[in-house]
Formats: C-alpha cells, structure tokens, sequence
C-alpha cells in the first residue's frame, strides 16, 4: 500500500493528520504542494475520484479572493485554477495506490478512507 500525503507542512490540519498517521504505524510520503505543486493531470485525476467541491479549501484567503464568479466555474475551470494556485486545495489531499480517496482531515474517517 503507498500512501502520499500532499499539502503544507505548517498547516495545522496537515500536523493533526502527520501526527495520526505517525501515531498509527501507517507509511505515507509527504509531497509539498508550495515547493512541489500538482500537474492539471494529476489534478484532473483527483477530481474524478473526489470532485472539486470536495476539494476546495473555502477557508484560505485565496478561494476568497476569486470572487463570488467561482460559484458558477466548471471542474475545468476549477482545475485550471487548482493547478495555478495550490494553496486554494483543500489539505490535506490524500492518495492511496494513486488513486485520490480524501481531501482534508477528520479522524472520524481517515480510517475509512484509507482501508486501514
């Protein structure tokens, strides 16, 4: 099983997620998104396993700064923007055997999400 776990690492939902996935025993490789971020392809990938609904971080400054037009954008044009400006993915993202299973951090569900 190969776990990657993207986001930043002063995040504090990442930290939370860090801590649990070290607490657990679970191997994961921490991707970067700032220094490092995702391709469209990759991120075109994402959504179609998770959708961009569920992977928009709606409290960063920039998902504010897109304006109230975001409303009404296609998942192209959600992939355009995820793949300009990283910090606007919700964290942490993670991605089990390449494929997407879960974007942000609840401990309620990891579990679930990640088979483990």
């Amino acid at each position: 099983m190969s776990i990657q776990v993207y986001g930043i690492p002063n995040c504090g939902t990442c930290k939370k997620a860090f801590k649990w996935l070290e607490d657990n025993s679970v191997d994961y490789e921490f991707i970067n998104t700032k220094t490092n971020p995702p391709t469209r392809e990759i991120i075109r990938n994402w959504v179609e396993s998770l959708s961009t609904q569920a992977m928009r971080n709606t409290s960063g400054q920039s998902y504010r700064a897109l304006g109230e037009q975001r409303k009404t954008w296609t998942d192209e044009q959600w992939i355009e923007a995820f793949a300009k400006d990283a910090m606007l993915l919700k964290r942490p993202l993670f991605v089990k055997d390449g494929k997407a299973v879960l974007a942000g951090f609840k401990e309620d569900t990891i579990r679930e999400n990640l088979g483990i």
